[in-house]
Parts: structure tokens; sequence; C-alpha cells
């Protein structure tokens, strides 16, 4: 029941507003939009809240969460849980062994 119990505070936590100066900062990070495989298969959407949406295939929501970058390093904490990392290498998002573009 506890381990529960801090999982919703957990998760609570992160979906918290970020302060507006957060917000105004992440709008303004070269990073937020769309990065997309050569395939169109995965999609994610790097919004200017911290925020992102991943979608596979024709499933628009299959991952979202919050995101921050430090320098050209990516860290990703899923909703559900999980985590996930990648780099920005010359204008090109390198993640899990995907390659994601901007578009």
């Amino acid at each position: 029941m506890k381990r529960i119990f801090a999982a919703a505070i957990t998760a609570t936590l992160l979906m918290q507003p970020l302060a507006a100066e957060e917000t105004e900062m992440e709008a303004n990070h070269p990073y937020v939009g769309m990065w997309v495989t050569s395939d169109g298969r995965i999609r994610h959407e790097l919004l200017p809240n911290g925020r992102y949406v991943e979608a596979r295939g024709s499933r628009e929501r299959a991952y979202e969460g919050r995101y921050e970058v430090t320098g050209t390093h990516i860290e990703y904490w899923d909703d559900t849980g999980f985590t996930a990392d990648g780099d920005f290498i010359d204008d090109v998002l390198h993640h899990a062994g995907m390659i994601l573009h901007r578009q």
C-alpha cells in the first residue's frame, strides 16, 4: 500500500505545471518541436512546457511524460514510470537506437 501511495504522489508531482519562467525558457529552446524517424513511424513532439508526446505508428499518444535537456543530452521520464535518454548530434536526435530528424 505504501508503494502505491508513493507512486501516486510521485506521478502527481511530475505532472505539476512549470513556473512561467521555466515554460518561457523551454519555448525558446532549440530542440522544442517535432522529431521523426525517416520512415515516419516514431514521432517525438518536445513541447515548450517540458513535456513530450511520442507517437508510434497509428498510436498518436503511445507515450507521454516530461523531458529535460542539458547541453545536447535529453532525459525522458514517462508518466508510466520508465526513463530513457538520448543525444542531439548535428541536429539529429539519437534515442534508443533510433535516429530522429527535425520535422
